[in-house]
């Protein structure tokens, strides 16, 4: 089998300590999930709106966190040093994405209904995918600025991965907005007006505003990382990683350039901004999938 290795080789170094954390993560996301509200409240408004820090999200937080530091930092393992992997990086992501959501969401009206339960499920799979795939373990590390270089791509990684949060919420208020302009009209058939209710949310020029300030953010965090690995490793190669890499960021630094320049917004603004993020998962995540998971080699 394909995969057999690749499934019995993760296991091995997995600690008691981080199946237990992962398990709490994962349960308590679920958790989270099945009770997280999507129907509406008898007067038309989200029964509740915010993914609010009760116990259960607080827990499946912190029991995430554990598990990322148990993983990455390779506590309890023979080996000492860092572990990396697609996964890590995937849990790792989703969990930046999470942390911010959760501070945002005590102060402005992000949420929507399904959101809470979108984020707690999305959570769960990558805390089960890391558990599967810890990654490879990194005793040494190539130079002394790489777990920089490591921590600048991470928070790339959260940095556009809640730019697209925020895209995929301003899409959804765009799509409302023109519904209810639609049902003002008399142009909307009667389906459409059932369902074209407005949601109380941030106003759609300060959402627009949120979204581009953290692309701006990850494309400077990116281009840090960018810069890092390219000075400080001794060969640079245009491998599948570092090709997508680049291109990524040009794609995302295009798209804020021409938002300044011929001021995009809007579809044409997110279509970029899901391309460029798309290139930037395929960098790293997916061709350490390939190589660990499919191809069953180390990364070099």
């Amino acid at each position: 089998m394909i995969l057999s290795s690749a499934f019995m080789s993760p296991s091995a170094a997995v600690t008691p300590w981080l199946t237990a954390a992962s398990v709490l993560a994962a349960l308590s996301y679920l958790w989270v999930g099945l009770r997280a509200p999507v129907a509406r409240a008898a007067n038309g408004a989200p029964e509740r709106a915010r993914l609010g820090l009760d116990w259960p999200v607080l827990l499946a937080w912190s029991a995430h966190l554990a598990a990322l530091v148990l993983d990455i930092a390779g506590l309890g393992q023979d080996l000492v040093g860092a572990r990396f992997g697609f996964a890590p990086a995937l849990s790792m992501t989703v969990w930046l994405v999470l942390s911010v959501y959760l501070v945002e969401s005590r102060f402005l009206p992000l949420a929507v209904p399904g959101v809470r339960r979108v984020l707690a499920l999305l959570a769960m799979a990558v805390v089960a995918l890391a558990w599967v795939f810890p990654g490879e373990a990194r005793p040494l590390a190539g130079s002394p600025w790489a777990p920089l270089h490591w921590v600048l791509g991470l928070a790339s990684y959260g940095l556009f991965g809640v730019a697209v949060l925020h895209a995929a919420l301003l899409s959804r208020a765009e799509r409302q907005m023109r519904q209810m302009r639609q049902v003002a009209s008399g142009t909307m058939g009667r389906a459409g007006m059932l369902g074209a209710r407005s949601e109380p949310g941030l106003p759609l020029l300060r959402l627009e505003r949120l979204t581009f300030q953290f692309v701006a953010a990850g494309v400077s965090m990116l281009s840090l990382a960018l810069l890092l690995g390219w000075w400080f490793t001794p060969q640079w190669r245009w491998d599948h990683k570092n090709l997508f890499a680049v291109l990524g960021w040009l794609v995302l630094s295009g798209l804020l350039t021409g938002r300044q320049v011929f001021g995009w917004r809007g579809r044409r603004a997110t279509r970029w901004l899901y391309f460029g993020a798309l290139l930037l998962l395929l960098s790293y995540a997916g061709s350490r999938f390939v190589l660990e998971v499919l191809l069953q080699r180390a990364p070099l």
